[in-house]
């Protein structure tokens, strides 16, 4: 079901890591790091000069179109997928030039990507748990970024507790039928394909009986549904699917073993991408102390004190996440959610600080908000998206700390 992605595309023989064959550019960092600053200042100083600081959460709406272009100008010059192995078509890159790459992306101010979910968590899931068939299909597409994924998890009993998923798959002769709802769905309304896990066996309780399925969205039974968040912005969907098809093939991993490729998926939700997010929150905390700095705010003792410790905070978050790249101990990554969303929403509650009484009034009719506006709404979200505080508290008192499971009813 849906058309299979061609070949893997070839990385263009000017590709950094291969740019001189006297040396191997792998074993400088430095150098590294100057050749994607270049390339990013050169590649940002022409049609796509209009993108910088274009997208992001809370903002996926702006220059969409032109974001995915440049998503692709960025495959054609080999930047995708730069961590993936180079079977698979990717560059094989080091975890170290994978940080540079990120680090001086977001120094950058280039647009916010849209193949994050294919790039980021589909496909080292499938590098991980997919068939060779599997693999062949659909990973050439995600590299060149011609199909855009969504991730298809939260439901409206299951938000947080993805273990009490109710969507249904049943086999019929070669496919799968789905009949279900899945809600807060990023970017469902722009993607070929989803990700998502069923309940495939109902004698079955809890994370038993879940199979994780690849989902084509342009089908009749598949209904996407825009969900107007407190920014005016709809990036959310509710996803309801209505007897929607896939292939019986196209089930990553045993069937009955999605809950253990879903954690697998959610654990490389926080790779090194977080390092890239968090120059952009520094970006953002030195915008807002520039703007005390001109309003005067700044010389209010409280809010400077709350400035200097959101600097302070900044720090050891990026500390920790250094200190714990790439590590797979139990825990890491729950506590790396934990800080940062904490840290970040704070920053928003910090900018009306700053902002006064001003915060509460829109910029223009209808509901113009201005970016601290925005930052401070959105933000309110980043405690309970992508696991919320909750769930992330449960998982290090039963897993990490062996602390007794509440009883359920």
């Amino acid at each position: 079901m849906g058309s299979p992605s061609t070949a893997l595309p070839e990385r263009p023989d000017r590709y950094v890591f291969q740019a001189d064959p006297g040396a191997d550019p792998r074993a400088d960092p430095d150098r590294f790091r100057a050749a994607v600053r270049d390339w990013l200042a050169d590649a940002l100083a022409g049609e796509f000069s209009g993108l910088r600081g274009a997208g992001g959460p809370g903002r996926e709406h702006e220059a969409f179109d032109e974001r995915l272009a440049w998503d692709r100008h960025l495959a054609e010059a080999g930047w995708t997928c730069l961590g993936w192995p180079v079977e698979h078509g990717g560059a094989g890159a080091p975890l170290a030039h994978q940080v540079i790459f990120h680090e001086e992306y977001a120094r950058a101010d280039a647009p916010a990507r849209v193949n994050h979910f294919g790039e980021e968590l589909l496909g080292p899931t499938l590098i991980a748990f997919g068939t060779p068939a599997q693999q062949q299909r659909f990973l050439p597409g995600i590299v060149a970024v011609r199909e855009l994924w969504c991730q298809g998890y939260s439901e409206p009993g299951a938000g947080s507790d993805l273990a009490a998923v109710r969507t249904r798959a049943t086999l019929d002769g070669e496919a799968w039928v789905i009949d279900g709802q899945k809600v807060w769905t990023s970017l469902a309304h722009v993607a070929h394909w989803c990700f998502l896990l069923a309940r495939t066996d109902p004698d079955q309780q809890r994370h038993r009986g879940l199979s994780y399925l690849l989902v084509p969205m342009h089908q009749p039974g598949v209904e996407v549904r825009p969900i107007r968040q407190l920014t005016g912005t709809a990036e959310f969907n509710e996803v309801f699917f209505t007897g929607a098809r896939t292939d019986a093939d196209l089930v990553v991993g045993a069937v009955g073993d999605g809950w253990r490729v879903a954690l697998g998926t959610l654990a490389m939700e926080r790779g090194v991408a977080t390092l890239g997010q968090q120059v952009g929150f520094r970006r953002e905390l030195d915008a807002l102390v520039g703007l005390a700095r001109r309003t005067g705010a700044l010389a209010d003792p409280v809010l400077r004190d709350k400035l200097v410790r959101a600097r302070i905070g900044l720090e050891v978050m990026q500390a920790h996440a250094r200190r714990t790249l790439g590590s797979d101990a139990p825990g890491v990554a729950s506590v790396s959610k934990l800080v940062w969303a904490a840290w970040h929403r704070g920053l928003g509650e910090l900018a009306m600080e700053v902002l006064g009484a001003g915060s509460l009034v829109a910029q223009g009719e209808p509901y113009d908000l201005d970016r601290w506006q925005r930052l401070f709404l959105f933000s309110r979200a980043d405690t309970i998206y992508g696991g919320s505080d909750e769930v992330q508290r449960t998982i290090l008192a039963e897993r990490v700390l062996g602390l007794p499971r509440p009883v359920r009813p």
